[in-house]
């Protein structure tokens, strides 16, 4: 929701958001950090979605 990194997976793979955003939540604590390392870099490197409207 921060940066739309798990909604832009989610659509990419074809699942829910929320979907990603449970998996990305339950890896956070066994990751030790890592999984927020990930996202920050991710949300860095993906670009951003042309808006329709």
């Amino acid at each position: 929701m921060l940066g739309g990194v798990c909604g832009g997976i989610a659509e990419f793979v074809g699942v829910a958001p929320r979907t990603v955003r449970v998996v990305y939540a339950l890896s956070a604590l066994p990751s030790l950090g890592m999984t927020a390392v990930g996202y920050l870099l991710l949300w860095w490197l993906i670009p951003v979605a042309e808006a329709s409207g």
